[in-house]
């Protein structure tokens, strides 16, 4: 799973889909890499909240704590076990909705890889399950659950997002463990309902993604 997401969307029409009433002054990044902020919706009360936050947890080795350098960053939680995330993922309050519109993987011969999107068909904004916690070393961060790859990724990379649909959106906010577990373990959203844009940018030029045709209506 890269580490690269986008958002082709207006801060409007995030809310619009995510049902967030009060919309706040932040700015849809293009280019999303560890260390950058995106945008996530949290539950809160009952009413979902968009926040900016900065995509990956501090990750401290031995060897950097006893060099006393800065922590590493980790974006992706692949094994919910890791004593990294265990206490973290059995509790809602750390559930959050990552905003993207394409996630990116490197595609071609090393040396001269080129960038290829990855986006769901009718579903222009999407949802990436995820984590966030605010940090002593970073401030608020975001990591995102990853899982198998369905047969539209390979062979750029053999692990994907775990993207959600509106209607279960509540349940990974305010659900259980065991739907945390569930929801990692399922099938990943079939392979005919993805897009694949292969481009010819290379991989590190931090060209956008195509913007996707309008959100269509949500039953």
């Amino acid at each position: 799973m890269s580490r690269l997401h986008s958002i082709q969307a207006s801060t409007s029409e995030i809310a619009e889909h995510f049902g967030v009433e009060t919309v706040p002054e932040l700015e849809a990044p293009s280019e999303i890499v560890e260390g950058l902020h995106g945008l996530v919706v949290m539950a809160n009360g009952g009413r979902r909240l968009l926040k900016s936050m900065t995509w990956g947890f501090p990750r401290h080795t031995h060897e950097s704590q006893l060099r006393g350098e800065t922590p590493q960053r980790l974006g992706l939680v692949a094994n919910l076990t890791n004593p990294m995330w265990d206490k973290l993922v059995v509790d809602p309050r750390y559930r959050c909705l990552i905003v993207l519109t394409h996630f990116g993987n490197p595609d071609g011969e090393e040396g001269s890889k080129t960038r290829t999107w990855f986006s769901v068909k009718g579903q222009p904004i999407m949802a990436w399950a995820g984590f966030c916690r605010n940090t002593p070393e970073f401030g608020p961060v975001y990591a995102g659950m990853t899982m198998t790859a369905n047969a539209a990724i390979p062979p750029t990379n053999d692990r994907m997002p775990v993207l959600l649909d509106p209607h279960e959106y509540d349940l990974w906010l305010e659900g259980s463990i065991r739907d945390v577990i569930r929801f990692q373990h399922r099938e990943p959203f079939a392979a005919d309902r993805m897009t694949v844009d292969r481009t010819e940018d290379r991989w590190r030029s931090g060209a956008a993604p195509s913007k996707p045709a309008p959100q269509l209506a949500l039953l």
